[in-house]
């Protein structure tokens, strides 16, 4: 066979794509609409969701290496129901992601070229967008790394000018918000509080990296080296981009859907300009990082899932010499392509922040078991040798996986139900839940229908073996 083909997965790309999955630049102004408590809640839950989700992250996914992700944990902790359910949460988040990204770069590229785009002419280029991203899934990550590796870099440079625009800003004209101790605590109020689903979403993603780990030169060292380092940078910049958007913008102006580009043109004093043309460009390239490195793991996991029946077969589809799932990366496309078609009949037209709450519930529930699959399989799988392991006593990883748990299910709470009953918070709210009601039921119908045909080979299994023996009998 000859020499076997070096590995393009180096430490500092892993580090680089650990970046470019988990800091999500365009999650920055939901996060902003916080107000200044957004600064008490980053700090709260880097220490409550963001360090034990990484140190259970890099002990997993050094332990067992593989494309499921995720999926495979779940489903070696609680069996193939769960893991089923795992996989189809994981998968269909993301091309409801994809879709409202797709939504957002009409306005992008009306910035660049000045040109306003009418709807038709809108929904074609959310549509190209979309397919784009499809057609790059196809390859591997490793032909992938420059994507992934220059997004990273170029999320860094928004993060740091924002921030350093916001520091300028705050110097010679003052901050937009008054900036007081009590006004960085948390108010607990609901608006505020349904915006928190969003730092933990900012927070999720180090679990992708695993999914690379056969493109790695030696995974069960990059892998927690990577999530360690990434995870420092990324509370660093998220921080700092945070202040930025915090001092250029009055909270209650914070749009959901351009807020990174409104901070740029209101700390520039301009709305055009080399400068405003240049960030929306960047800005744009770096949604297709984003969606570039989050397929590659999520069509590899819903791809794994299907290969072990708890996906449909669709999914388990590959193709190419290098065996990609196409499947997965075809079904992504289609179902963003139908949410962006009907997109313009729907009633709530802060279409960014609709599509985007309802991938952030089907993410967020995905995660549920991830914690207490940690737990059990330190109990029954003992053996498994662990290069990377958490240590401390039993109480000690009790509270480590209750914390971050905790967490996902009081922001599922608050992202999923209405809990203000006046007509225009319903009309904004009663989509995502009828939503996430919808895409959880239809969870549920892949998961019996399966188990009716697992049930069916083994029923005829059984026939047939009772055949067999009756005719050996004759």
């Amino acid at each position: 066979m000859g020499e076997e083909k070096k590995k393009k997965f180096s430490l500092m790309s892993a580090i680089l794509s650990v970046i470019c999955v988990v800091f999500v630049a365009e999650a920055a102004a939901p996060v902003a609409a916080i107000g200044n408590s957004q600064f008490f809640w980053w700090i709260f839950l880097l220490i409550a969701f963001l360090l034990p989700y990484g140190l259970m992250s890099s002990e997993l996914g050094t332990t067992y290496i593989g494309d499921g992700g995720i999926y495979d944990w779940v489903t070696q902790a609680f069996g193939h129901r769960w893991g089923s359910r795992v996989s189809w949460y994981y998968w269909i988040n993301y091309p409801l992601w994809l879709a409202s990204l797709a939504v957002v770069t009409p306005d992008l590229l009306t910035t660049i070229t000045g040109i306003e785009f009418p709807t038709v002419a809108a929904i074609v280029i959310e549509l190209v967008f979309i397919w784009a991203i499809v057609w790059i899934s196809f390859y591997p990550v490793a032909d992938s790394v420059w994507i992934l590796n220059g997004a990273a870099v170029i999320k860094m440079l928004l993060a740091i000018l924002i921030g350093a625009l916001g520091l300028y800003t705050f110097a010679t004209k003052g901050a937009a918000n008054e900036f007081t101790l009590s006004s960085m605590l948390p108010s607990f109020n609901l608006n505020s509080l349904s915006f928190i689903s969003v730092i933990i979403f900012n927070l999720l993603g180090f679990e992708v990296i695993c999914t690379f780990a056969d493109d790695m030169e030696n995974p069960k060292k990059q892998i927690p080296q990577a999530i360690i380092v990434g995870g420092l940078v990324i509370a660093a910049i998220y921080i700092f981009s945070a202040f930025g958007i915090g001092v250029a913008i009055p909270t209650d102006q914070i749009s959901t859907g351009s807020g990174l580009m409104d901070s740029f043109k209101l700390l520039t004093g301009s709305t055009g300009g080399w400068f405003i043309i240049a960030m929306a460009f960047l800005f744009l390239l770096t949604l297709f990082g984003n969606m570039i490195s989050w397929s590659l793991g999520v069509n590899n996991t819903a791809c794994y899932a299907a290969e072990n029946g708890d996906m449909p077969k669709i999914f388990a589809k590959r193709g190419g010499k290098d065996e990609m799932p196409i499947g997965a990366a075809i079904m992504n496309g289609v179902v963003a392509s139908i949410v962006v078609v009907i997109a313009p009949i729907l009633p709530n037209q802060d279409l960014f922040w609709a599509f985007f709450s309802l991938n952030l519930v089907m993410f967020l529930m995905s995660y549920v078991p991830v914690f207490p699959a940690f737990y059990r399989l330190r109990k029954i799988d003992p053996d498994t040798p662990r290069p990377f392991r958490v240590g401390g006593s039993d109480t000690f990883l009790k509270v480590l996986v209750a914390l971050p748990m905790i967490m996902i299910v009081i922001s599922l709470i608050f992202t999923a139900l209405p809990l203000q009953f006046d007509p225009a918070s319903l009309s904004e709210q009663l989509p995502i839940t009828i939503g996430a009601v919808v895409f959880t039921l239809f969870g549920e119908a892949i998961i019996w229908v399966k188990k009716i045909k697992k049930e069916g080979v083994i029923y005829h299994g059984e026939e047939n073996r009772k055949d067999n023996t009756e005719t050996r009998r004759v």
